[in-house]
């Protein structure tokens, strides 16, 4: 393993023979290559000159620029995102639902499930962190606090030669967790930055932004395009999200008493829970998750779709008494799909809180997070 961060005697290999690098036993594992990205070539020239697999693994927590990405590595690199761990991973699910099965159209079932507001704040103030297993609230609520102003301090001005003001780098960070689970347009997170920190420009938030993703702090959900039969027109924004919901806490210093005292808003912080454990477990099986929206503000929170084309339409609601209307919104979806150009979803569920996995006599499945898995 190399660590390019950190030993000295590999920086100094890269100013002066940088393919000395390269050599040892394989597979070999560069860690934070992005750091100097020339390696992406001297790699890709020595997997065409070796012709043998599995050589070089390349871990890092920025993506490369696109001036690095722009050197072809198709039939060469393999793209692996890692994500925080998702309920299942962390030992909070019960795994007793796939999502994979949904696609299949199985039936399913679960134990009932009973979860505590309490509960699911803790799960979500402490986050999908490795290094947390075992550590306490608030050990875990510091570490979100802190990744969040490093971030903001150094790593964002770190990812390529620009610096970035680190104030206002976390206002931004402060108004996208405000806006957590939205389409809020990138006018509106400059006036929020702008109001208290002078001049912000949308073109200087925009350019945060790309670095706060290529940091592989935020992940934008994208919005699905389908044909649809409809006089309504779809929606392209993107809903914001970080990575892991806990870094809204850490961004907001929220604690379980502050969410707890609005549970609007712990409803939004609950979809991008959700979301990330979609991502998570979706992401074994080739599938993308987006979201819809039209212009008649009919709103699916999910949709997977899967290698084949196949998808399947989910709602976020936390509360059983929400189980009734998200399922209406979802039959609502499904019928405005034109299914002479694309077909029906496979499956239409809304993911909850608690209650027991089942499916509703329309159709419609109900399925508690923690009995999710992939």
């Amino acid at each position: 393993m190399v660590h390019i961060d950190t030993d000295a005697q590999v920086r100094l290999a890269m100013q002066v023979d940088p393919e000395k690098v390269l050599n040892g036993e394989y597979p070999r594992l560069l860690d934070e290559w992005q750091e100097f990205p020339e390696l992406w070539n001297l790699i890709r020239h020595k997997v065409d000159e070796e012709k043998k697999s599995g050589m070089f693994i390349l871990a890092g927590s920025a993506n490369p620029d696109e001036k690095t990405r722009r050197h072809s590595g198709a039939g060469r690199f393999s793209v692996m995102r890692m994500r925080t761990m998702s309920l299942f991973e962390s030992g909070w699910s019960s795994g007793e639902v796939s999502l994979n099965e949904l696609f299949k159209k199985n039936k399913i079932s679960s134990e009932s499930v009973t979860t505590s507001l309490d509960d699911i704040a803790e799960k979500i103030l402490i986050g999908g962190w490795p290094g947390l297993i075992g550590k306490s609230l608030s050990q875990s609520l510091d570490f979100s606090r802190d990744y969040a102003s490093l971030t903001a301090e150094v790593d964002i001005s770190r990812v390529s030669d620009k610096r970035r003001d680190p104030d206002k780098v976390f206002r931004l960070m402060q108004s996208i967790a405000r806006n957590i689970s939205t389409e809020a347009p990138v006018s509106t997170l400059t006036r929020d930055v702008r109001g208290s920190a002078g001049a912000f420009k949308e073109e200087t938030a925009s350019d945060y932004i790309d670095a706060l993703e290529r940091l592989m702090f935020i992940e934008k959900l994208p919005a699905w395009n389908t044909h649809i039969r409809s006089t309504a027109t779809l929606r392209q924004a993107s809903k914001w999200h970080f990575t892991d919901p806990s870094l809204v806490c850490g961004i907001l210093k929220l604690d379980r008493e502050k969410l707890l005292k609005d549970l609007n808003y712990f409803g939004f912080i609950f979809e991008s829970l959700v979301i990330r454990d979609l991502r998570i477990y979706s992401q074994t099986f080739g599938g993308r998750v987006m979201h819809y929206r039209d212009s008649s503000n009919l709103e699916v929170d999910a949709i997977i779709e899967n290698e084949s084309g196949d998808y399947i339409a989910l709602e976020v609601k936390m509360g059983l008494s929400m189980v009734e209307e998200a399922a209406k919104n979802l039959k609502k979806f499904a019928d405005k799909i034109d299914t002479t150009k694309v077909a029906k979803p496979t499956a239409l569920a809304v993911i909850t809180l608690n209650g027991f996995a089942h499916q509703r006599p329309d159709g419609v499945y109900v399925i508690p997070i923690s009995t999710l898995t992939a």
